[in-house]
């Protein structure tokens, strides 16, 4: 299992890859970026099975990277997690539109966090 964790803060990065490894993914699954730019390079490279990605980012912002890969048939299934602090129910309809396969608010929970990637790998499996 490959994850590309995505954030502009490295210890939003950091927290969540920790928070992974609690959940018993080994340190050598992740691969990171701070800005969707980066993550699109990155993607075009790397076999990436799950993308953990915040909104609110410099350069390329995460919705704008969820649209992007969308209109790419090669990344129509990946799963994109959305990790942010926008909360408005608005925000969540418009990255649900754009193609995120769940959202998550910040802060980050293990609990929380390993409920949305069961509900994303039932899926995945269905």
């Amino acid at each position: 299992m490959r994850f590309l964790v995505v954030d502009d803060s490295r210890i939003m990065r950091n927290i969540l890859k920790n928070t992974l490894i609690r959940l018993k993914f080994k340190s050598d699954d992740f691969l990171e970026a701070s800005n969707g730019e980066e993550a699109y390079g990155i993607l075009m490279k790397e076999k990436i099975d799950i993308l953990l990605l915040d909104w609110n980012m410099p350069t390329l912002n995460g919705l704008e990277l969820v649209k992007r890969l969308r209109a790419m048939p090669s990344y129509k299934d990946l799963p994109i997690l959305m990790v942010t602090s926008e909360a408005a129910k608005y925000n969540v309809i418009e990255a649900v539109k754009a193609g995120v396969t769940d959202y998550l608010v910040k802060p980050v929970t293990e609990k929380n966090l390993e409920d949305k990637l069961n509900r994303i790998f039932q899926r995945k499996k269905a």
